[in-house]
Protein backbone atom coordinates (compact mmCIF):
# COMPACT_ATOMS: atom_id res chain seq x y z
CA UNK A 1 0.00 0.00 0.00
CA UNK A 2 1.45 3.63 -1.04
CA UNK A 3 2.01 6.17 1.91
CA UNK A 4 -0.32 9.67 1.18
CA UNK A 5 0.00 13.25 1.71
CA UNK A 6 -1.95 16.04 2.27
CA UNK A 7 -0.51 18.57 -0.19
CA UNK A 8 -1.70 21.84 0.97
CA UNK A 9 -1.58 25.42 -0.42
CA UNK A 10 1.94 26.08 0.03
CA UNK A 11 3.27 23.30 -1.63
CA UNK A 12 1.73 24.19 -4.98
CA UNK A 13 2.76 27.87 -4.61
CA UNK A 14 6.46 26.62 -4.05
CA UNK A 15 6.53 24.28 -7.30
CA UNK A 16 4.94 27.32 -8.96
CA UNK A 17 7.00 30.48 -7.19
CA UNK A 18 9.14 32.85 -9.52
CA UNK A 19 12.41 33.07 -8.51
CA UNK A 20 13.53 35.16 -5.50
CA UNK A 21 16.33 37.22 -3.84
CA UNK A 22 14.80 36.22 -0.64
CA UNK A 23 17.37 33.02 0.11
CA UNK A 24 15.32 31.70 2.98
CA UNK A 25 12.10 31.67 0.54
CA UNK A 26 14.51 30.20 -2.38
CA UNK A 27 15.47 27.31 0.16
CA UNK A 28 11.92 26.41 1.05
CA UNK A 29 11.06 26.31 -2.66
CA UNK A 30 14.37 24.37 -3.92
CA UNK A 31 13.28 22.10 -1.22
CA UNK A 32 9.88 21.12 -2.28
CA UNK A 33 10.51 20.95 -5.93
CA UNK A 34 13.30 18.84 -4.65
CA UNK A 35 10.87 16.75 -2.56
CA UNK A 36 8.45 17.11 -5.47
CA UNK A 37 10.35 15.63 -8.44
CA UNK A 38 11.83 12.96 -6.22
CA UNK A 39 8.90 11.65 -4.25
CA UNK A 40 5.39 12.87 -5.50
CA UNK A 41 5.64 9.61 -8.10
CA UNK A 42 5.38 7.01 -5.50
CA UNK A 43 3.27 8.51 -2.93
CA UNK A 44 -0.86 8.60 -3.47
CA UNK A 45 -1.76 12.68 -3.41
CA UNK A 46 -4.71 14.24 -1.56
CA UNK A 47 -6.29 17.85 -1.57
CA UNK A 48 -9.38 19.36 -1.14
CA UNK A 49 -11.76 21.73 -2.86
CA UNK A 50 -10.34 24.50 -0.29
CA UNK A 51 -6.67 24.04 -1.84
CA UNK A 52 -7.75 24.12 -5.35
CA UNK A 53 -9.86 27.42 -4.28
CA UNK A 54 -6.29 29.43 -3.16
CA UNK A 55 -4.79 27.83 -6.00
CA UNK A 56 -6.91 29.83 -8.19
CA UNK A 57 -6.18 33.24 -6.55
CA UNK A 58 -3.51 35.82 -7.68
CA UNK A 59 -1.50 36.18 -10.99
CA UNK A 60 -3.63 33.87 -13.71
CA UNK A 61 -0.36 32.56 -15.06
CA UNK A 62 0.78 31.08 -11.82
CA UNK A 63 -3.02 29.97 -11.03
CA UNK A 64 -2.92 28.21 -13.93
CA UNK A 65 0.48 26.25 -13.59
CA UNK A 66 -1.08 25.46 -9.90
CA UNK A 67 -4.65 24.47 -11.62
CA UNK A 68 -3.00 21.55 -13.69
CA UNK A 69 -0.80 20.64 -10.67
CA UNK A 70 -4.19 19.71 -9.11
CA UNK A 71 -5.39 17.82 -12.29
CA UNK A 72 -3.33 14.45 -11.38
CA UNK A 73 -4.30 14.50 -7.48
CA UNK A 74 -7.47 12.95 -5.47
CA UNK A 75 -9.46 15.29 -4.08
CA UNK A 76 -10.94 14.74 -0.66
CA UNK A 77 -14.08 15.44 0.63
CA UNK A 78 -15.45 18.51 2.84
CA UNK A 79 -16.97 16.64 5.31
CA UNK A 80 -19.01 18.05 8.49
CA UNK A 81 -16.35 16.66 10.83
CA UNK A 82 -13.23 18.17 8.75
CA UNK A 83 -14.80 21.54 9.16
CA UNK A 84 -15.65 20.70 13.34
CA UNK A 85 -11.73 18.95 13.05
CA UNK A 86 -10.52 22.22 11.38
CA UNK A 87 -12.18 24.51 13.97
CA UNK A 88 -11.15 22.55 16.82
CA UNK A 89 -7.51 23.02 15.70
CA UNK A 90 -8.08 26.89 15.11
CA UNK A 91 -9.64 27.10 18.65
CA UNK A 92 -6.60 25.68 20.03
CA UNK A 93 -4.18 27.47 17.89
CA UNK A 94 -2.60 30.51 17.18
CA UNK A 95 -3.47 30.94 13.53
CA UNK A 96 -6.00 33.44 12.80
CA UNK A 97 -9.56 32.67 12.27
CA UNK A 98 -9.48 33.26 8.94
CA UNK A 99 -7.48 30.42 8.37
CA UNK A 100 -10.48 28.47 8.12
Amino acid sequence: MSETVYIETSILGHLTARPTENLILAANIKITQDWWDEYSSSLVLYVSEIVEDEASRGDSKIATQRQNLLQSLIFLDLTEEAIALAQEFLQQSNLPPKSL
